[in-house]
């Protein structure tokens, strides 16, 4: 009925409801009003925002990259047809990206009205009725949306190793740090102690505008524990990659089961 008792239907209302339901491949209500609970719709759209914000962080970090100072990854641009900005003739935008940011933040609002609508007068008011009407279709077509145009960079994705090598030898080595800090504890030193001597000759290739090599070569301490060839190795970023390929591995495995 009206309310959801089942008065209209009599006694048989639960297994009507049952035959209806199966017949449609919907679960079975065990307690409706005249309305399901919204918290379904809640769960929904919580789940399209978290893709929307993973779809987000992937078009952030590109864009970032992107950045003309980093350089090292793009997204694909018609250089034929496209055109990066109406007054900076140079530019390239990450466009889809950028759309992909924005609708993200669209999606991701319509989490508040979903949980307002999960507020009912008694058996039902209409309230949440027009507000459904708009986030419901808007956030499954806006969600397919941009994991479409996501799927479309990843495809058509730009990679520059080459840049990649560039920002690294004009770190000055100092990414390497870390390396070199646990290598010093490796031939003895003491956590404490390798972790300051290191950070000082960080902050003093950084003021001399120096490798941080050349810094750590001058310094007793550390060629006392360390040969230049063994510096060499520790400094080299290929030999401080971790698992890092079997983790890409693991993770593309498991996303193309």
């Amino acid at each position: 009925g009206a309310v959801g008792s089942g008065a209209a239907m009599g006694k048989h209302a639960l297994k009507i409801q049952e035959l209806v339901m199966t017949d449609l491949k919907l679960g079975t209500e065990e307690a409706a009003t005249q309305i399901v609970g919204r918290d379904r719709y809640i769960e929904l759209l919580s789940v399209l925002a978290n893709i929307a914000s993973s779809m987000e962080k992937f078009a952030t970090e590109i864009r970032n990259l992107q950045r003309s100072e980093l350089g090292e990854v793009s997204e694909a641009f018609e250089a034929k047809k496209q055109v990066g900005s109406s007054t900076m003739p140079q530019k390239r935008n990450p466009i889809l990206c950028e759309q992909v940011c924005g609708i993200a933040r669209v999606i991701r609002s319509f989490i508040i009205p979903a949980f307002e609508n999960a507020i009912q007068w008694h058996e039902r008011d209409l309230c949440n009725s027009s507000a459904e009407r708009f986030i419901l279709p808007h956030s499954l077509i806006m969600t397919d949306w941009i994991v479409f145009q996501m799927n479309k960079v990843f495809r058509n994705l730009q990679v520059n190793p080459e840049r990649m090598r560039q920002n690294l030898e004009n770190s000055k080595g100092l990414p390497m740090a870390e390396a070199v800090m646990t290598k010093l504890v490796e031939k003895g030193m003491g956590r404490g102690d390798a972790h300051e001597l290191v950070r000082t000759c960080s902050l003093k290739a950084v003021s001399d505008d120096k490798q941080l090599l050349s810094v750590l070569l001058e310094n007793p301490k550390v060629v006392k524990l360390l040969k230049k060839k063994e510096l060499d190795e520790v400094m080299n970023p290929r030999n401080y990659l971790g698992v890092s390929d079997k983790i890409v591995d693991q993770v593309v495995k498991k996303l193309t089961r």
